[in-house]
């Protein structure tokens, strides 16, 4: 069945993420008490009564500010309205009808789309007479909610339920590769996701620290179903200062570790960073596929003596994550945006591929022949097979007579000759000894 979707939308800090949340029954968007934390539009499934629906966080909409950053964000929210089948207008039910609020209700009524005007903070039974004021917004009925305490919530969305529009058939959807996209601030990781689909979908700017909350998009290419995860900018921990930063980083993290491939932008001005490394090594040690893509490269301008220079340079810097393909890109004008994502199709192909069992009994006799493990207190090691035991990354088991006597560098020499097999192009590989039984 296609899902409908349903947009909260209201002014900063009426709780829209705490409903959010609450309705889909875990904390995706990241809340705090000071207006402004949500910019761009987060989506997530929701089921009640046995139907299906996106719920849809937006940010704030307010007066113009005249500030770039404010009036993307707005305009997010504008954009997820004309999207959704059924709007939920959050209001403050302590603070009343205010300014902000007729200026909405003017964009609501405009759009024609079915409303629930929900009035928010309004805890129990006793407090439900202040949602009368708000009959005057001319929209409907107001419905009394805590999304705090969760006071109507499961009313509301019945009512949601009652809106929404028929179901209709949908064919049924290939597996979707996840696909994170990070780095530290400001490095153009939003403006890549845009230049990626087409569309100004994620809020972009020259502030750094932008983007909050991991943003899912899907896009299709070759028949390929991908989500990019868009996340906050990675900071060191040292330099984190605010909560909402922290919480930022602890879900750009969490990113990595729900993805398939992960995408680590760099400014190519800079280079690679020491948090560039670390970040490259979060997505290595959990085991993902992973792509370095190297930004701006419309600002920078190399002979071929110096382009050899500066590519040896981040391989030297990133020497751990040899096998990730470097893809010189610009958000701002395109360049090899089809190459990066024809290295996604290749890294997905590497992360699956299995290695036939007469290729490794062959790799393993070389071994023994060439290059036999080291004695362990004058005893030799037998090795007595290798045998591929899953994917996603490619994991190996290396049988043999005394698995202490395998020393990690003896293991990256296997790697390393399964790799001549098979490059396993962006993937890591994990290697392990087990006894003979």
């Amino acid at each position: 069945m296609t899902k409908p979707s349903v947009a909260i939308i209201g002014r900063p800090n009426v709780g829209k993420s705490t409903l959010f949340n609450r309705l889909i029954g875990m904390r995706l968007a990241i809340i705090e008490d000071e207006p402004g934390v949500t910019r761009d539009r987060l989506h997530a499934s929701c089921d009640w009564a046995g139907r299906e629906f996106t719920l849809i966080d937006t940010g704030g909409l307010q007066s113009a500010t005249g500030e770039a950053l404010y009036n993307a964000v707005e305009e997010q929210a504008k954009q997820a309205i004309s999207e959704a089948d059924v709007l939920v207008f959050l209001l403050d039910g302590r603070e009343g009808i205010v300014a902000g609020d007729w200026e909405i209700a003017d964009i609501v009524r405009k759009s024609n789309k079915p409303v629930i005007l929900a009035v928010n903070k309004l805890d129990n039974l006793q407090q439900e007479t202040k949602a009368v004021e708000f009959y005057a917004l001319g929209l409907a009925d107001p419905f009394p909610v805590s999304a705090l305490n969760g006071f109507n919530t499961g009313d509301l969305l019945d009512e949601i339920v009652a809106l929404l529009p028929p179901e209709r058939e949908l064919p049924v959807a290939a597996k979707q590769v996840r696909v994170a996209i990070v780095g530290r601030p400001n490095v153009g990781k939003s403006s890549l996701v845009n230049k990626i689909l087409g569309s100004n979908r994620l809020v972009t700017s020259s502030i750094p620290g932008t983007t909050r909350d991991a943003v899912d998009v899907t896009f299709s290419f070759r028949g390929h179903e991908f989500i990019f995860v868009d996340t906050a900018g990675m900071r060191r921990a040292t330099r984190i200062k605010e909560k909402v930063e922290y919480y930022s980083t602890l879900r750009a993290r969490r990113a990595i570790d729900h993805s398939d491939i992960t995408i680590l932008v760099l400014d190519g001005l800079e280079g690679v960073s020491e948090m560039d490394q670390r970040i490259a090594g979060y997505a290595h040690e959990a085991g993902r596929g992973l792509i370095i893509a190297i930004n701006k490269w419309d600002l920078i301008k190399f002979d071929s003596a110096q382009f050899r220079y500066y590519r040896d340079e981040i391989l030297r810097r990133l020497s751990f994550c040899d096998y990730a393909p470097l893809v010189f890109v610009s958000a701002l004008t395109g360049r090899n945006i089809s190459r990066l994502l024809e290295a996604i199709l290749t890294v997905r192909e590497s992360q699956t591929h299995t290695l036939s069992q007469t290729d490794l009994n062959i790799l393993l006799r070389d071994l023994l022949m060439f290059t036999p493990p080291p004695q362990l207190k004058g005893q030799s090691t037998r090795l007595n097979k290798l045998t591929q035991t899953g994917t996603c990354p490619p994991r190996f088991k290396l049988t043999v007579t005394n698995p202490k006597a395998i020393h990690f560098s003896y293991l990256r020499r296997v790697e390393n000759r399964i790799r001549d097999l098979y490059p396993y192009r962006g993937t890591p590989i994990k290697i392990f000894s087990a006894p003979t039984k």
